[in-house]
């Protein structure tokens, strides 16, 4: 059995335990709740389009606003329906507008006169937008890489705690038994975002939503996704070896801090410095906050074409290096059954096993 074939069974595996854990499920049905309510509740609480009698002929602007049109014979008879409950509001010949408790704004705003707009930079980005999607992004690498990255900890952890790691250290290298864990987590993480994205764009078609914001999102998106696997990589990489620390499920928390914090930190600067430009440039190029400072950059016009092409190349070898790190922590700490290991300890017992699997290779 060659490297590759042993890895996609651990993955295999590390899949199909997770398939069945309930926390994931329920966590998997609530995103996808929380997907459909944020689409699809808006248009149903709403009440759909104004119902409006005229009185004579109706101006076009009704039609155009999506009001429902009806046409009735006269004041009376629009007067009765809007009493009725029949019609929402009504719109005598002289222009008067009735209606039974509130002003019909959407009626109002139909008849109203807008003066013509000229715009210097259509390109801007709408002020709340240029907040609400660094925040966006930064949500979901954060709330994603934390939410997996500590059930690959746990699971390191939890197979330690049982000793079933022993069993499968007999049966794979060390190695690969990480690249499994790692590969898993990635093909999980980006099956539930692919999953909750499908959701959400249903249900905006089923509420008829406006795709131009889903088309100004476009480019932004397309790197993101990118961004998102390698960032994860790195990250599930560092959770696996803090799993790996650690022999028992309670001591998880202290030692993953440090890892916490470097999902923390940069979801909060990017949300914080959204509207500095200076301070997202910088933040675009630290591995931890380039996938989201980057297409936070360019859905608001701010980075050059080469900017997220030499941003990714900077976060690949960081992601390269701390696989390797990564991988030697865990490799130095997995077998380990004597309490908490430190990092210099797993760091240094992982070079004596490498040295004397050089002298045994050598006799």
């Amino acid at each position: 059995m060659n490297t590759f074939e042993a890895v996609r069974i651990v993955a295999a595996r590390e899949i199909r335990v997770k398939l069945r854990d309930k926390a994931f499920l329920f966590s998997t049905v609530f995103f996808l709740l929380f997907a459909v309510a944020a689409t699809v509740a808006p248009a149903l609480l709403s009440g759909g389009a104004s119902t409006v009698a005229v009185v004579g002929t109706a101006p076009a602007a009704l039609g155009a606003a999506g009001l429902d049109v009806r046409t009735v014979a006269d004041e009376a008879a629009a007067r009765a329906q809007v009493r009725d409950g029949d019609v929402d509001a009504a719109l005598l010949s002289d222009g008067t507008v009735i209606a039974l408790t509130d002003a019909p704004n959407d009626l109002v705003n139909a008849l109203s006169t807008r003066p013509a707009v000229e715009l210097l930079d259509p390109s801007a980005v709408d002020e709340t937008l240029a907040v609400m999607v660094p925040m966006f992004f930064g949500l979901i690498f954060f709330s994603v890489s934390l939410m997996f990255g500590l059930q690959i900890a746990q699971s390191v952890t939890e197979e330690k705690q049982t000793r079933v790691v022993e069993i499968l250290v007999a049966s794979v290298p060390v190695r690969v038994l990480l690249a499994g864990k790692v590969l898993a987590g990635t093909v999980l993480a980006f099956g539930q975002i692919a999953l909750i994205a499908v959701v959400a764009l249903a249900g905006m078609r089923i509420a008829g939503g406006d795709s131009g914001l889903l088309t100004l999102l476009a480019p932004a998106i397309g790197w993101f996704l990118p961004f998102f696997l390698i960032g994860f990589v790195m990250l599930a990489a560092m959770w696996a070896a803090v799993g790996a620390l650690v022999n028992r499920q309670e001591d998880l928390s202290g030692a993953s801090m440090p890892v916490q914090i470097l999902v923390l930190l940069p979801f909060f600067a990017v949300t914080m410095f959204s509207g500095d430009p200076a301070v997202l440039k910088v933040l675009s190029y630290v591995p931890f906050s380039a996938p989201t400072a980057m297409p936070a950059r360019l859905f608001q016009g701010d980075a050059a074409g080469w900017e997220p092409v030499l941003s990714l190349v900077l976060l690949a070898a960081t992601t390269v290096a701390v696989l390797v790190a990564g991988a030697r922590v865990y490799e130095g700490s997995l077998l380990r059954s004597n309490g908490r290991t430190s990092m210099a300890a797993a760091w240094r017992d992982r070079e004596a096993r490498r040295l004397a699997d050089l002298e045994t290779e050598s006799a």
